[in-house]
């Protein structure tokens, strides 16, 4: 799965063998920054499906705090690729959320697996946020439906949020999966129709 992408390196000659690297499994490399304000700045504006992140970076920010800040502001998924794997650091890592760890030196198969992985947990994480959404807008329409609905006392016509009236069979099978089908009740046959008292006796008996 080809995926644009934006190296965050410090070391010139890992970026650029890391990005050969890259081309060669099909990826596009967007960008290469070299320290923590350039890399989010980077990844705003170049918009990368995935970012390669190497945890020391130059500066006084490393890259796990730029991690956080990418994912909190453009969430885009973030592998730590790094030299690094002593206890501590693995433990702040993890606090980035991020969606793949490569020790270096890597193999062309692991960074390849890895990315992999990682593209698919964003994509289905992306699924499942959809859905969420979805169920969300759901629930608000039914949940239309249990507080008070302002009512005409006369056409029985109701109102919605934009004050404008709906018939009521209309309003309620818009905002839930309720269908309606129409019938005579045994008080309002005795009503309307008095003289045909057969019916309405039929109508009192009809099973529900």
């Amino acid at each position: 799965m080809p995926a644009r992408i934006l190296i965050v390196e410090d070391e010139a000659i890992t970026a650029l063998d890391l990005k050969q690297e890259l081309i060669s499994l099909g990826h596009e490399v967007v960008g290469i920054a070299d320290n923590a304000t350039d890399a989010v700045k980077a990844a705003t504006e170049l918009k990368p499906g995935l970012v390669l992140m190497d945890i020391r970076l130059s500066g006084d920010t490393d890259g796990i705090t730029a991690a956080s800040a990418i994912r909190a502001n453009d969430d885009i998924p973030v592998v730590f690729l790094t030299a690094h794997s002593d206890e501590a650091t693995l433990e702040r890592a993890v606090t980035a959320a991020p969606f793949g760890y490569i020790l270096k030196p890597f193999q062309a198969r692991e960074l390849k697996a890895c990315i992999e992985v990682a593209l698919y947990k964003h994509g289905k994480e992306l699924e499942i946020r959809r859905l969420v959404a979805d169920l969300q807008a759901a629930l608000a329409k039914v949940k239309l439906l249990t507080g008070l609905l302002p009512i005409c006392a006369s056409c029985k016509k109701i109102r919605d949020t934009g004050g404008d009236w709906h018939v009521i069979e209309d309003y309620i099978c818009a905002h839930s999966e309720a269908e309606f089908t129409h019938g005579i009740c045994p008080d309002c046959m005795t009503k309307l129709y008095p003289e045909f008292p057969s019916l309405r006796d039929a109508q009192t008996k009809a099973k529900p």
